[in-house]
């Protein structure tokens, strides 16, 4: 199926030029089902694949239904599928602003092109929320990254976070013990789908208020660790807001620990929407 749709593959927020999180992009998805939408993401094997299905005009902005699936499902919102879409869509029609219909709602997109031509494309996240993390499900999840509360940065409390997806934030406070905590894919796997995390599981190190260090688990088939996640980055940024961090812009350093260096910027503004930059570069 997917030798029969124009997929096109691109690395977003790469740090080097090994790095970043590939992802698939149709930019002409009408009148595909979800039967064959889902095909395509397993055939395509990246973490997410983006579907544009449809296009209207709001006041001049084009507004497209952006709809997004993993190899096993589809998913509400996935930050470098959207990234990777914007960017493409630049290429081929020009930079400026559009706006995506998400599961998870609108997302507002701006493109601008350097001197050099490169693309960067920020976005806007829907409303973001904050919760407590239960207690029980916390040491659950501890428990399978070989974890104890007594590992965690006191500064940095656990909570759910949610800008898109629902992720998980736990600090841990010694790097080395970041560096090196190993999981299990399965049960880690099984304890997102029982929580309804449809995103990653994130695990930070922060030890300089504007630059963090990242791993997001995501054990979907072969993936159990993304390179770059913006729906993660962009729930750090209302997590950050939340605890009252006090730096507005902050860089998320992710894929070293699968060998795919990655950078997103992201921007913390007094309310609303968290917003999440970077680029990429289409895959040969």
């Amino acid at each position: 199926m997917a030798g029969e749709t124009d997929v096109l593959r691109y690395s977003a927020f790469a740090a080097t030029p090994e790095g970043g999180n590939p992802a698939g992009v149709v930019l002409d998805a009408q009148g595909l089902s979800d039967e064959q939408m889902q095909r395509i993401a397993a055939d395509v094997g990246f973490s997410e694949t983006a579907f544009l299905v449809a296009r209207t005009d709001d006041d001049g902005v084009p507004r497209y239904r952006a709809r997004y699936w993993s190899p096993a499902a589809e998913v509400p919102f996935c930050g470098h599928a959207t990234v990777a879409t914007a960017v493409a869509l630049a290429e081929r029609d020009g930079a400026g602003d559009v706006v995506f219909d998400t599961n998870a709602g609108a997302v507002r997109l701006r493109s601008t092109v350097d001197p050099e031509g490169g693309v960067t494309v920020s976005f806007t996240s829907v409303e973001p929320r904050v919760r407590e993390l239960d207690p029980a499900v916390l040491d659950r999840l501890l428990a399978l990254l070989g974890l104890t509360t007594a590992d965690l940065d006191e500064r940095f409390p656990a909570r759910e976070s949610f800008a898109g997806n629902w992720h998980p934030i736990v600090v841990v406070r010694d790097r080395e013990l970041f560096d090196q905590f190993r999981f299990s894919p399965a049960e880690v796997a099984a304890l997102m789908r029982e929580q309804g995390w449809f995103g990653t599981s994130t695990v930070l190190h922060i030890a300089r208020p504007a630059d963090i260090d990242a791993r997001n688990l995501f054990p979907v088939g072969r993936i159990t660790e993304d390179p770059a996640t913006g729906s993660a980055a962009a729930s750090v940024g209302a997590y950050l807001r939340d605890l009252g961090h006090p730096a507005t812009t902050v860089r998320i350093h992710q894929g070293a620990h699968v060998r795919r260096p990655s950078l997103l910027t992201v921007t913390i503004p007094p309310t609303g929407g968290i917003e999440v930059s970077g680029g990429a570069s289409l895959l040969t």
